[in-house]
C-alpha cells in the first residue's frame, strides 16, 4: 500500500457534505466511486481532515489515500479527475509518509465566508446576499469576542460525534473587498454549524440588531437564539487545513469564484 496526500477543491451546492452516506450524494463519496472506477479494487482507504455540511464549498480540502498502485502522482491526478464530475477537482496528489493521517495531524482549519452587499447572477451559489446596510465595524469588533478558548454550545447543534462543544478559536478576521465582506475564522477545529451561526450572529450586530454585549451572553450562556439567524451554507468555504510547519498568517482574499462578478463590477443594480 501506498500512501498519498490529495489536495481537493469543490463546489458543495448539490452534495450532502463531505463525509460518505448511504443515502445521499457526498463529496467522498464521488471520490470513492472515481478511485474504485481508475484501480478496480475495493481494497483502499481514503479519509478527509473533516467534514464539510451539506452545501458547504472547500478550496483546499485534504484527504489521505491508501492503495496499492505503480501510477506516479500526478497521473492519478489527472486519470481520477477525468473520473470526477465537474465540480469536484483534484489541485494536488503528492506521496505521503506511512504516519501521515489528514485529520489527526492537521493543527488548525480556517474557514472563508463572503457576504455580498449586492445581488448577482453569477455568485449567488457562493455568497450571501444581504440587501440591508451593515455596519462592518461593529461586527469586526464582535467578531473578536470568539477569540480563545470558549464554550460555542450556542453555536452549533448536538452532533453525537463531538464530545465537547468547547473550541480554541484562534484568530477572526474581517475585510471589506468591493461589494463583498470577507470573514475568516481559524481554530483547532470546529463544531457543527459553527461558522455559520457566528457570521448571522454577527450579520445581526451589523444591522443593528444585536449589541457585543449580547453576543458575549451567547458566548457565556448556553441560548437558542444564535439558531435562529444561522448564515446559508453557500457562502461558506473551508479555506486551509494546516499542520505541521504550514504558515499559519495568509492575506485574507475573495474566491476567484465571486471575485470577477462582484469584486471588480462596483455597480449595484
Amino acid at each position: 500500500m501506498a500512501r498519498f496526500k490529495v489536495l481537493i477543491e469543490y463546489d458543495g451546492t448539490r452534495y450532502s457534505g463531505w463525509q460518505l452516506q448511504k443515502n445521499a450524494r457526498t463529496v467522498q463519496g464521488e471520490i470513492v466511486l472515481g478511485i474504485r472506477k481508475l484501480f478496480k479494487v475495493d481494497d483502499f482507504e481514503f479519509h478527509g481532515s473533516g467534514r464539510t455540511d451539506a452545501g458547504v464549498h472547500a478550496l483546499a480540502q485534504v484527504a489521505h489515500l491508501d492503495v496499492k498502485t505503480m501510477l506516479a502522482p500526478e497521473i492519478i491526478r489527472m486519470k481520477l479527475n477525468d473520473e470526477l464530475p465537474a465540480d469536484i477537482n483534484l489541485l494536488e496528489v503528492e506521496k505521503a509518509p506511512e504516519d501521515f493521517h489528514a485529520r489527526h495531524n492537521a493543527v488548525a482549519r480556517s474557514y472563508l465566508y463572503q457576504i455580498s452587499r449586492r445581488r448577482t447572477a453569477f455568485g449567488k451559489r457562493f455568497a450571501w446576499w444581504i440587501k440591508d446596510e451593515l455596519n462592518v465595524e461593529l461586527m469586526n469588533e464582535a467578531s473578536q469576542l470568539f477569540v480563545g478558548m470558549k464554550d460555542l454550545q450556542s453555536f452549533t447543534d448536538e452532533d453525537p460525534e463531538e464530545k465537547s462543544t468547547k473550541v480554541l478559536i484562534e484568530a477572526v478576521e474581517m475585510r471589506e473587498e468591493g461589494d463583498l465582506i470577507l470573514l475568516r475564522v481559524r481554530g483547532s477545529h470546529f463544531i457543527w454549524k459553527l461558522v455559520r451561526r457566528i457570521v448571522g450572529t454577527l450579520a445581526e450586530v451589523g444591522r443593528g440588531k444585536f449589541a457585543s454585549g449580547d453576543v458575549e451572553q451567547f458566548i457565556r450562556q448556553k441560548s437558542d437564539t444564535p439558531a435562529r439567524y444561522t448564515a446559508p451554507p453557500s457562502g461558506l468555504f473551508l479555506e486551509r487545513v494546516f499542520y505541521k510547519k504550514d504558515q499559519l498568517n495568509q492575506p485574507l482574499r475573495a474566491t476567484f469564484l465571486v471575485d470577477t462578478f462582484v469584486r471588480r463590477n462596483r455597480h449595484r443594480p
